[in-house]
């Protein structure tokens, strides 16, 4: 079942069109890529998606139109985001962070056990739970910004460079804790990331953009086998 389908998106900053027809689907449950390089279009993308950007075309969640709907209307039908950038509310605590993730949920029981999940995956944040964001590094910013996305109960997953300014060592260890996350939680992901070498061991099929259009699409695998994407994203 398709979760998430985008056919012919466009977006434009001011007069600049930054995309120009993208289309791709998130299976329920799958992981999808975006590669490219800066400037392609993917942060807009996820833009588009949640309705922080002015996007044409068709958006359709859950078999719903949910193109130019604001991104609190998104993230109630269960679209989680987490930005370039993290978006930590650095002046709150780990716990209170974690705490306002869920904001839209009433089940108490739940949300401490999802809290005391989110510690065990990242068992960084379980030593820093009190202190505040601000006290935390790049690092621990980045789990804690994809915890605070888990405890809404997303059915996707929107991650935007996950590993933008980690060192390599702990890039590696947040996208471990992403994909035991995808196993055990079941949640659809859809990933921008420049690091390919990461997405692929956590996409099972990706998209390349090029100024803002789909320019190669297909399966981890098959990606993996082109002499183009070897050359630009994995380093061969």
């Amino acid at each position: 079942m398709t979760l998430l389908e985008l056919d012919g998106v466009t977006a434009f900053y001011g007069p600049v069109r930054v995309l120009d027809g993208v289309s791709l689907s998130v299976p329920e449950g799958g992981a999808v890529g975006i590669l490219g390089a800066n400037g392609a279009g993917k942060t807009t993308t996820l833009r588009a998606i949640v309705g922080t950007v002015r996007a044409g075309g068709v958006i359709r969640y859950d078999g719903k139109d949910i193109r130019g709907l604001r991104p609190e209307k998104a993230a109630a039908l269960g679209i989680a985001h987490v930005p370039e950038g993290r978006g930590t509310l650095t002046d709150l605590t780990v716990r209170e962070n974690l705490r306002i993730g869920a904001y839209l949920r009433k089940d108490r029981k739940a949300i401490a056990s999802d809290m005391e999940y989110c510690l065990d995956l990242f068992p960084q944040l379980q030593d820093r739970v009190r202190s505040n964001g601000s006290a935390l590094s790049g690092g621990e910013q980045q789990m804690l910004a994809i915890a605070r996305a888990f405890m809404s109960k997303p059915r996707l997953l929107l991650l935007d460079e996950a590993s933008l300014g980690l060192a390599p060592g702990t890039a590696k260890v947040v996208y471990e804790a992403i994909r035991r996350l995808r196993v055990e939680s079941g949640i659809a992901m859809l990933v921008v990331e420049q690091n390919a070498n990461l997405a692929f061991t956590l996409v099972d099929s990706a998209t390349v953009l090029e100024t803002g259009r789909n320019v190669l699409a297909g399966s981890t695998a098959e990606l993996k086998g082109m002499d183009e994407i070897r050359r630009a994203y994995l380093g061969g």
